[in-house]
C-alpha cells in the first residue's frame, strides 16, 4: 500500500453513489467533484437524508463509489482492495461519530489506546499520547474511568482524543455535537476545531446546524445529490 503524503489534498473526481431500492434504483450523490487543501476545517451542511453521512463514508473508505474515485495524500482509496483500504483508515483517518461509539467495558485509557493497539504500536508510547491527550481535554483524572460513568459531553471528548491519538491526515465527523445539549455541544465543538487547528490536520464536519458554518474555511451543502459550495471561505481560527 503506497504511503499517504500530508502536503496532498484531498480530491475528489465524478463521485457518485447509487442504491438499489426494490426495482429502482436512487442516485444519493451524483458526479462530485471536490479539492480540499491539507488543514482546511470543512463544513457539510444539509438536511437528513441529503446524503451527507454517504459522502463522508466514501471519503472514508468505509463505503465505496457507484463511480468517480477519492484520493488522499496522494492515494486513490478506489483503487485500494478491502483490507488495503481498512489499514489506510487505521492508519490515515480519524473518526467522530454522534453517538460515540466507545466500548463500554474498557476505561477511558483503553478506549483512547485501542486503534493504536490493534495497529502494533508500542503500548508504552501510546499511554503517553492518551493520557497527554486526555489532559488537553480535561479527562486526565478519568481515565481508568468506564465510559458509562462519563456525561455525553464528556464521553465525545475521549472519541476526540481516540481520534487524534495516530495524528491522522484527516478528521471526519458525523454531528459530533448532535447528541449533546447546546452548551455541551458547543464546547466540544470548539475544542474540536482549537485541537486540529493546532495539530494542522484536515476537519471535515457533517452538520445539519448552520450556525456551525461561520467557524469553517469553507462551507459546502449538499442537494439533491450535488455538492455546492455554500459561501465565501470564513476566516480561519488562529491555532
Amino acid at each position: 500500500m503506497p504511503d499517504a503524503s500530508p502536503a496532498s489534498a484531498i480530491e475528489l473526481r465524478g463521485l457518485s453513489k447509487r442504491f438499489q431500492e426494490g426495482e429502482s434504483e436512487r442516485t444519493v450523490l451524483q458526479a462530485v467533484d471536490l479539492t480540499i487543501a491539507p488543514g482546511q476545517f470543512v463544513v457539510l451542511l444539509g438536511q437528513s437524508g441529503s446524503g451527507k453521512s454517504t459522502l463522508l463514508h466514501l471519503i472514508g473508505g468505509i463505503d465505496t463509489p457507484s463511480s468517480g474515485c477519492v484520493a488522499i495524500g496522494g492515494v486513490d482509496l478506489t483503487a485500494l482492495d478491502e483490507r488495503d483500504r481498512t489499514l489506510f483508515r487505521r492508519d490515515h483517518i480519524g473518526f467522530i461519530f454522534q453517538f460515540f461509539n466507545l466500548i463500554p467495558t474498557l476505561s477511558v485509557l483503553e478506549n483512547v489506546t485501542l486503534p493504536g493497539e490493534l495497529a502494533g504500536r508500542p503500548r508504552a508510547a501510546l499511554e503517553t499520547a492518551a493520557h497527554d491527550l486526555l489532559g488537553r481535554v480535561g479527562l486526565a483524572d478519568r481515565a481508568s474511568t468506564r465510559p458509562d460513568r462519563l456525561s455525553g459531553g464528556q464521553q465525545q471528548r475521549v472519541a476526540i482524543a481516540r481520534a487524534l491519538l495516530h495524528q491522522p491526515l484527516l478528521i471526519l465527523a458525523d454531528e459530533p455535537t448532535g447528541n449533546l445539549d447546546e452548551h455541551t455541544g458547543e464546547q466540544v465543538l470548539q475544542l474540536l476545531i482549537d485541537l486540529t487547528r493546532q495539530q494542522g490536520r484536515t476537519l471535515i464536519m457533517a452538520t445539519h446546524n448552520g450556525a456551525i458554518a461561520g467557524r469553517a474555511d469553507r462551507v459546502l451543502r449538499v442537494q439533491e445529490g450535488h455538492l455546492l459550495e455554500a459561501s465565501a471561505p470564513a476566516a480561519a481560527v488562529p491555532a
